[in-house]
């Protein structure tokens, strides 16, 4: 039996501007349900927002094809009318969010080194 591919981990970072933060909170409390349904349809899970008080934005999902779920997104419909009205939120962002965000390297990851470990069954204090 194969085991199932290993999803890519994406993280990004966008800035916020500072006197939108609690309308941007506000705004992400409910999602359109079609924005929330084509997320989902791009192939994307494990989706999460992060943002603090300096308008830091950052956000991580998972997917087994980033450059997939990308045009996916870009080519839904029904994305268009969020996106528009989520960049206002953004310092600068370049154009649609979803495609101007910076993604950030991924440096470490746990699991992955302890896979490496070959020994994850046994504990270090043992």
């Amino acid at each position: 039996m194969t085991s199932p591919p290993t999803p890519e981990r994406v993280c990004f970072r966008l800035q916020v501007k500072p006197d939108r933060l609690a309308e941007y909170r506000d705004r992400h409390a409910a999602v359109w349900p079609e924005m929330l349904r084509a997320i989902a349809d791009s192939g994307r899970r494990n989706y999460s927002l992060f943002l603090d008080e300096s308008g830091l934005l950052v956000g991580y999902y998972e997917t087994d094809s980033d450059a997939e779920s990308q045009r996916r997104l870009a080519d839904d419909p029904r994305t268009a009318a969020w996106e528009a009205e989520m960049g206002e939120f953004f310092v600068a962002p370049g154009g649609r969010p979803d495609q101007s965000a910076i993604t950030l390297t991924e440096v470490f990851n746990l699991e992955h080194q302890l896979a490496g470990l070959g020994d994850t069954a046994e504990s270090s204090d043992s």
